[in-house]
């Protein structure tokens, strides 16, 4: 059973910066690529940004100079660091990997980016 837990979240004012984390059950070099997620009230979950096995990286516009996702093979982990936040950018965030075509997802963070 692949879990995905993230932790990170928070309430932050524009301009700060949050580091989120996804740890994963069992090694994340099982899976094709990992990758944030984000789902805004009234709107539909969009790609955030995606590592893939081979280490290369794609971001959304929105956030691209802003945002950097990364990964630890040892810890089994994927982080993904956020800076310059605004208030568009709040939202559930959450962890995605894929494998074989099947995506699992983590149960999500709150993101809120407000004075």
């Amino acid at each position: 059973q692949v879990q995905l837990v993230e932790s990170g979240g928070g309430l932050v004012q524009p301009g700060g910066s949050l580091r989120l984390s996804c740890a994963v059950s069992g090694s994340i070099l099982n899976f094709n690529a990992m990758g944030w997620y984000r789902q805004a009230p009234g709107k539909e979950r969009e790609l955030v940004a995606a590592i893939q096995r081979s280490t290369s990286t794609n971001y959304a516009d929105s956030v691209k100079g802003r945002f950097t996702i990364s990964r630890d093979n040892v810890k089994n982990t994927v982080y993904l660091q956020m800076n310059s936040l605004k208030p568009e950018d709040t939202a559930v965030y959450y962890c995605n990997a894929c494998r074989a075509g099947y995506d699992y997802w983590g149960q999500g963070t709150q993101v809120t980016v407000s004075s």
